[in-house]
C-alpha cells in the first residue's frame, strides 16, 4: 500500500475521533436519564421530601415570606455568588481580549 493511502486513513481516523467521542458522551447522558422520573411527576422524590420542607420551614427559619427568594439568597447563596462570579470573570476576560485586539489593530495600522 502506498504512503498516500496510509496518510488519508490516518486523517480519516483523526476526523472520526471527535464524532465518536460526542456519540459516546451523548449515549452515556441519555442512558443516565432513563431512570429519572417524568418531568412534573408529582410522585417524584423532590416533590415528596424536599419541596414540602422548604415551603413549611422557610418562613420560620429565614424570615423571608417568598420561598424562591429565600432559597436563592440563603440556602443557595454561595452557589448563586459563585455563578455570578463566573459570569463576571467571563465578561472581564472577553473585554480584555477585545481591548488587546483593538490595540493590536491600532499598532498595525500605525506601522503601515
Amino acid at each position: 500500500m502506498c504512503s498516500y493511502h496510509m496518510d488519508t486513513g490516518g486523517k480519516r481516523l483523526r476526523a472520526l475521533l471527535p464524532l465518536l467521542v460526542v456519540v459516546a458522551t451523548g449515549a452515556a447522558l441519555i442512558y443516565g436519564t432513563l431512570d429519572m422520573p417524568r418531568y412534573g411527576d408529582p410522585t417524584a422524590p423532590v416533590h415528596q421530601h424536599v419541596m414540602p420542607a422548604y415551603i413549611q420551614e422557610t418562613p420560620t427559619e429565614i424570615g423571608v415570606p417568598n420561598v424562591v427568594t429565600a432559597v436563592l439568597a440563603s440556602y443557595r447563596g454561595y452557589d448563586t455568588l459563585g455563578e455570578v462570579t463566573v459570569i463576571f470573570t467571563a465578561g472581564v476576560g472577553v473585554l480584555i481580549l477585545l481591548v488587546a485586539r483593538s490595540r493590536k489593530n491600532e499598532k498595525e495600522n500605525r506601522s503601515e
